[in-house]
């Protein structure tokens, strides 16, 4: 469980071993604000003598920072609190976000008077007990406890009223949902979660996943969708990790009938863009707010923190921008892997495009691969031994060094890379991103390029038919290509890739009125995400100066793909006598002689077009449109 949880009153009413049972039941770690006094304030406290303000302040510093460090992983802590003042600066260097609770155990003076005079080998002097009633300002928004109760008494109250009502719920516990529901509980969020009940397949599956991990003791479970909701604090706000399409309109379905104006459904689902745009309209003429969220990271990135494109209404996002920033990962600079990308579907859209991307440089690091072990004869760890020292430099990613572990990864006395049969899945994203890439007319040849490379794979016995109809003979081309010339092509590709991602963003936010800040949308990609690398963090810079020009035009994109020019030609002409398929990498390199070919042959095109359908042509030394009568 995380949060902080705060065991606030006098001496002796039992916030030290209160705390420490309850650290035990929520499985965190427990500290004792006494032992974090300065050895003057223990000594002044020995003798008697009541602690100040001043004698507090540094002590609740200490602590505040303490509090801080402790937001993400969880703690209880005891802490006498007495002030309201006190209470604040405890909480006043906290992120935004992280769950602090107060419980305030209350007693009579007579009693824990009675309970000091038999405490032995300690420093604080029962004397001091009427300058702490004297000082007590009872908290207004604290979890109020009986202390006259047994130890387990106040246990069990405790708990019972942390589960009375839930933060967020979420729905859907696949991979990705399970690993969101325990990092949003590592973080203090408290959840209701609920699973579809199909008898023989799953049943009881959110109480069972509870009962598993330590940090979901304080969740509720749930098969009773009307349940579920009203165990919601109000305006609810509902986490959607279902399958996307119907699946996820059937849940919408279910859960309106429970739902109030005001409530926030956010799917973090892999949507297409328009079915989240749609459902934006349908749902807001109910009063209930929609938001198609972006989720990066795979099942690890989950857990540990994702990167997060919420898209929507920006004033719904700040209803729920604490729940998800204090989940994401962070930036080099400690900020959160999320913000708020655009109205609408711009969440989903770049999700989708960053999908894209991924599959191309996924099919980009594949093809070096290949061409490393199949036509340069390197073995399995020479290849990860490459990889890791590129990426130990500008090529930095997470794909990369995935890759590296991958390669060394053993079954038995087999690699496992060599168990693996070569049909690539897909789960849709390539494609609908390829989709929506022509719907804006936007150039997509290393994405586009990367899904028919996975279509193709998926032929596995065709393609074994044609290797035997073909049989071609062995390869004896004498070549020079190396691993420098392999490895500036890459450099090469990858920029491109990542630029026509871009791109293709930038055009959607200006025909759909998103206005997508591209600067701090690589910001969000530059940790918990899978195409997080170093070049993407030399995009926030880049874009943050100069959002509107091509992202080739900037000056170090200029400069990488001028000096890795020859060795990339060199590396797609003798892939190509190699008989090597090398999809992607050619995909790239041919976009980019065409991007800076300022005369191409395309008009032959235009003309003929022109001449079968007279849809006419602009000309260079007029204005206006032309047809010719070519015949």
């Amino acid at each position: 469980m995380g949060g902080v949880y705060i065991l606030m009153g006098v001496s002796g009413v039992g916030k030290t071993s209160v705390g420490k049972e309850l650290a035990v039941t929520l499985g965190l770690p427990f500290f004792d604000a006494d032992d974090f006094h300065p050895q003057r304030n223990k000594e002044k406290m020995a003798a008697g003598i009541p602690l100040n303000d001043t004698d507090r302040w540094p002590w609740l510093d200490t602590l505040a920072q303490h509090v801080k460090d402790w937001s993400d992983s969880g703690a209880v802590l005891a802490c006498s609190a007495l002030k309201e003042v006190y209470r604040e600066r405890l909480c006043a260097v906290r992120p935004a976000g992280t769950n602090v609770t107060f419980v305030y155990l209350q007693a009579t003076f007579d009693l824990i008077r009675a309970r000091l005079s038999n405490r032995k080998d300690h420093f604080f002097n029962p004397t001091l007990l009427q300058s702490q009633f004297d000082t007590l300002e009872p908290p207004k928004n604290a979890l109020q406890v009986d202390g006259h109760q047994s130890q387990q008494q106040i246990i069990d109250y405790i708990l019972l009223e942390l589960k009375s009502t839930s933060q967020l719920g979420l729905i859907g516990l696949g991979v990705m949902g399970k690993s969101l529901a325990r990092n949003f509980a590592g973080k203090g969020i408290q959840l209701s979660l609920y699973n579809r009940r199909v008898s023989g397949k799953e049943e009881d599956v959110a109480t069972r996943f509870i009962t598993e991990y330590p940090v979901l003791s304080i969740a509720q479970g749930f098969e009773d969708l009307a349940a579920f909701v009203q165990s919601l604090e109000r305006p609810r706000s509902i986490f959607l990790m279902v399958h996307a399409g119907a699946a996820t309109d059937i849940v919408i379905s279910a859960l309106h009938p429970h739902l109030d104006v005001g409530d926030v459904l956010m799917d973090g689902g892999n949507a297409h863009y328009q079915d989240t745009e749609r459902r934006i309209g349908e749902l807001s003429k109910r009063g209930i707010h929609f938001m198609g969220v972006g989720v990066s990271g795979g099942e690890e990135g989950a857990l540990y923190g994702p990167s997060i494109m919420p898209g929507g209404a920006f004033e719904i996002y700040d209803q729920v921008q604490p729940l998800l920033e204090i989940i994401a990962a962070k930036d080099a600079h400690g900020k959160p892997c999320c913000a708020h990308i655009g109205i609408g579907g711009a969440g989903h859209f770049v999700k989708m495009i960053h999908n894209g991307i991924e599959y191309a440089e996924m099919q980009l690091i594949t093809e070096v691969y290949g061409l490393m072990r199949f036509y340069l004869g390197m073995e399995l760890p020479a290849i990860a031994n490459q990889f890791d020292t590129w990426n130990a430099g500008p090529l930095q990613s997470y794909l990369l060094e995935i890759s590296a572990k991958i390669l060394r990864k053993k079954d038995g006395d087999h690699s496992v890379i060599d168990l693996i049969l070569d049909k690539a899945q897909q789960k849709g994203t390539g494609g609908w991103s390829t989709t929506a890439a022509l719907t804006l007319g936007q150039p997509f040849d290393t994405i586009a390029s990367a899904v028919m490379v996975r279509n193709l794979s998926a032929q596995k016995m065709t393609r074994i038919e044609a290797q035997i109809a073909y049989a071609f003979p062995t390869n004896t081309y004498d070549y020079t290509l190396g691993l420098e010339d392999i490895k500036q092509a890459y450099s090469a590709a990858r920029m491109i890739n990542h630029a026509i991602g871009i791109e293709t963003i930038k055009a959607a936010s200006i025909t759909y009125g998103w206005n997508i800040n591209l600067s701090e949308l690589a910001r969000v990609w530059t940790n918990g995400c899978i195409i997080r690398s170093q070049l993407m963090e030399a995009f926030i810079d880049w874009l943050k100066v100069d959002a509107t020009s091509h992202i080739l035009l900037h000056v170090d994109a200029v400069q990488l793909l001028s000096d890795t020019n020859d060795a990339f030609a060199k590396t797609i002409s003798e892939s190509a006598l190699l008989k090597a398929a090398i999809p992607t990498l050619s995909a790239a390199f041919n976009y980019f002689n065409g991007f800076v070919t300022g005369d191409s042959a395309t008009h032959l095109i235009q003309a003929q077009r022109d001449f079968f359908g007279a849809h006419t042509y602009e000309r260079k030394d007029k204005e206006g449109n032309f047809h010719t009568q070519w015949e």
